[in-house]
């Protein structure tokens, strides 16, 4: 009875790759052509995804390092998230220039605003590389052999696909080292932003809506990408020209209805769809209930901060949705997970595996000595996340840490944008919370030598911190503008805060990383040789590939669930939901007046549907980080909104997509041409595009 039982799990997860399920490559998706156009796609292959002529790929970027943005005008005009593109529009904001709080509206191109540092790419191409990298590899070389043979290979593979052209390319593994693809790009890096709307809007409900469900944000910001006259990459100039894509999105005025067809092209960051049950047990038990603690804390702190000063508010704004984001990301993951009992039904997978295997001698013992390795690793794993979320938290010693490895040359750049957006007295509370729940949670092989004694005599955490940066020179940073180069040199070796950041440093550098990092690339070893036997194992499967940063194709439908029982969820909100969640006490929910204004006189122009004007909606297709941002497309592959979030209950789609629940969260494109339309006043932008009904 065990046994039926055990294969019934079984077979209920290897069944679970749905019609809706899976993050697939462009240059393969042929083999996905049939499923999607069950369900209503009417493109080729070659639409999505051509080196030889013009194709949807090329309207689909990569933005910045973790966004995905859309290209929506022969001139260059791109479509991406207000939150990613806070960074920029938080770095052009100040008390007197409130972006955040009031938006930014370019009313002509002499009045875009340059980003130095941030960069556009698009894909040229990716091809699949595998015979080239794993050339003169075998089963029976040493690991170390093998890395560096695959190294000279990869550095071979980029410098022939680069050679004579000004492309950048990479090189990424697939199933853990089975497969590895090239990818080559051109990377633009003069980006200027275009508009977005205040954040009252674009981060409409900000952190206690993040991940939720139902949604009003209107999550967008517009830049344009810049070339030079050739229409090449090149640095910032005044007399660079809008960028040419060779391919640029049309924009859908229909909307969506429940049912629909829908997907999504962008650049996923990662997914871990593959991993044992050891692994998902410590992240649900272990490492996101202690990180989620620690963060909560930093917020905590952060949010009383800016609450009492406007100029605080502004500087902690891109830090504190950056700390959030994550926090409440993982709470969503660990119930999710519990829910579904996916460390069950991943030991039961294991189980199978193991009885396949027993009389093969590559993958016999395959899954025991994985589980011996994470037990080892797990100690380790956990001094890694306190070094990372607990002591990685203090802004002073990161800062001192950086500081002393930057070149001379670098320091003064470093120093000025620490500073814009440093407040010490939240950094000093920081650190005496961090500092408390370190030494209170690590054995003391995890701690600096003498570090525990020390706090102690100084009368523990808080005194310390009060001492710490009480005597720091770098603190304030007045003292080190007109400083001679040799003189901060020797400021910052003697210095307590750098002295710190240095032993903590150490020893993760000689207990903790090295061993984490042995452990860890024997894990990736033996999941190569379990991801070569599951496909063995199940060759009716079709596994797609865990997300890497690389471009992807999904697709689903539109759809509402149930998160509990007796709610349903609909799939799309509107613009009188927003009105309905005004609250001006609240600055995530105080809407605009102008806003106000329009909905008072329905003042919605060709963007209204019953009355009102639609916002948000929600899908079925597989998104992950790094989807922020992506182009949701209709089957025709017209631009229908923008995906910017997950819903709370299926965060856990990094581990495990359940298709019941699991579901994209984007803005309708009306919504967005909406508010620049009327909100911002800037609808010539509106002209660039090919709008179609």
């Amino acid at each position: 009875m065990k046994r039926n039982i055990v294969l019934l799990l079984f077979l209920t997860l290897s069944l679970r790759v749905s019609a809706d399920e899976g993050m697939w490559l462009p240059g393969l998706i042929g083999d996905r052509i049939p499923a999607m156009r069950s369900q209503g796609f009417r493109l080729t292959a070659d639409d999505v995804y051509s080196v030889n002529r013009a194709s949807l790929k090329d309207a689909v970027v990569r933005f910045g390092r973790g966004c995905t943005g859309n290209l929506v005008s022969d001139r260059g005009l791109l479509l991406t998230n207000h939150h990613c593109g806070y960074g920029q529009i938080q770095a052009h904001s100040s008390v007197d220039r409130d972006y955040l709080t009031d938006g930014f509206w370019a009313m002509s191109p002499a009045e875009e605003l340059p980003n130095p540092g941030l960069t556009v790419s698009v894909l040229v191409r990716m091809d699949d590389v595998t015979d080239r990298v794993l050339g003169g590899v075998t089963d029976a070389m040493p690991d170390s052999v093998r890395a560096a043979t695959i190294a000279r290979n990869v550095k071979a593979v980029i410098a022939a696909a680069t050679e004579g052209t000004d492309y950048e390319a990479t090189v990424e593994p697939f199933y853990y080292g089975n497969q590895y693809f090239l990818f080559v790009s051109e990377v633009y890096r003069d980006v200027r932003l275009v508009a977005a709307p205040p954040s009252a809007v674009g981060k409409f409900g900000g952190d206690t809506d993040n991940w939720m469900w139902p949604r009003h944000t209107g999550d967008f910001s517009v830049f344009r990408v810049y070339a030079g006259k050739d229409n090449r990459p090149a640095d910032y100039s005044p007399d660079n020209v809008p960028y040419r894509p060779r391919r640029y999105f049309e924009v859908s005025a229909r909307g969506v209805n429940e049912g629909d067809f829908t997907w999504v092209y962008g650049y996923p960051g990662r997914t871990s769809e593959y991993l044992l049950s050891d692994a998902v047990d410590y992240i649900a038990r272990v490492g996101n209930p202690h990180k989620i603690a620690l963060r909560t804390e930093r917020l905590r702190i952060i949010g009383e901060g800016q609450a009492a000063d406007v100029r605080t508010r502004i500087q902690y704004a891109s830090k504190a949705a950056s700390v959030a984001n994550a926090w409440k990301k993982w709470q969503g993951e660990a119930r999710g997970v519990d829910r579904l009992g996916t460390v069950g039904r991943k030991r039961a997978l294991e189980q199978e595996f193991m009885r396949w295997a027993a009389d093969k001698p590559a993958y016999r013992d395959l899954v025991d000595r994985l589980h011996c390795l994470y037990d080892t690793l797990q100690p380790y794993a956990f001094a890694r996340d306190y070094w990372a979320e607990a002591f990685g938290a203090i802004e002073l010693t990161k800062f001192a840490s950086d500081l002393s490895a930057a070149g001379e040359e670098k320091r003064p750049a470093l120093a000025a944008k620490f500073y814009k957006d440093y407040s010490p007295a939240i950094d000093r509370r920081v650190a005496a919370e961090m500092l408390a729940r370190y030494l209170n949670t690590q054995p003391g092989r995890f701690v600096p030598e003498g570090f525990a004694a020390e706090v102690e005599a100084a009368g523990g955490p808080a005194a310390y911190a009060d001492s710490l940066f009480a005597r720091s020179a770098l603190v304030a940073g007045e003292c080190l503008a007109d400083m001679a180069p040799d003189s901060l040199a020797a400021v910052l070796r003697r210095d307590p805060a750098t002295m710190l950041a240095r032993r903590f440093n150490r020893l993760y550098a000689t207990a903790i990383y090295p061993e984490c990092r042995r452990i860890e690339r024997e894990i990736t070893r033996l999941y190569r040789l379990y991801m070569r036997g599951l496909m063995e194992m199940q060759p009716g499967r079709a596994f797609y590939p865990d997300a890497n940063s690389t471009l992807r194709v999904s697709y689903g439908r539109v759809a509402g669930y149930r998160p509990a029982d007796g709610i349903r969820y609909l799939p799309v909100t509107t613009l009188c939901g927003v009105i309905e969640k005004d609250d001006p006490a609240i600055y995530d929910y105080d809407v605009p007046e102008r806003l106000h204004e329009l909905y008072t006189a329905r003042d919605f122009g060709r963007w209204a549907e019953e009355g009102t004007v639609p916002v948000a909606f929600i899908a079925t297709n597989h998104t992950s980080g790094g989807n922020s941002g992506s182009p949701v497309l209709d089957g025709r592959g017209r631009l229908v909104g923008l995906n910017f979030d997950r819903t709370w209950e299926s965060t856990m789609s990094d581990v495990e997509y359940d298709p019941e629940i699991c579901r994209n969260i984007a803005v309708d494109i009306r919504y967005v041409l909406f508010l620049i339309e009327k909100l911002g006043g800037a609808g010539y932008l509106l002209d660039e595009m090919r709008i179609v009904d």
